[in-house]
């Protein structure tokens, strides 16, 4: 179990990178003068950070229900 949440965490991790990598070329763009694309990435990246976090207090949770 515990080896599935560190797989989970690594992949919502990735998907936090991509989607902070992708706003960054979207704002360097200059192509998106409302902002609503920016907006877009920016929600996705805090709903992955949330999802990593959880993530991380499972893996804590288990490793400490262990000792």
């Amino acid at each position: 179990m515990s080896t599935l949440l560190i797989i989970l965490l690594v992949v919502a991790m990735a998907a936090v990178l991509f989607v902070l990598a992708r706003g960054v070329m979207a704002m360097a763009s200059g192509k998106d003068i409302s902002g609503q694309q920016q907006q877009n990435y920016m929600q996705k990246r805090v709903l992955f950070q949330g999802v990593a976090i959880v993530l991380v207090i499972a893996i804590l949770a288990l490793a400490g229900g262990k000792a």
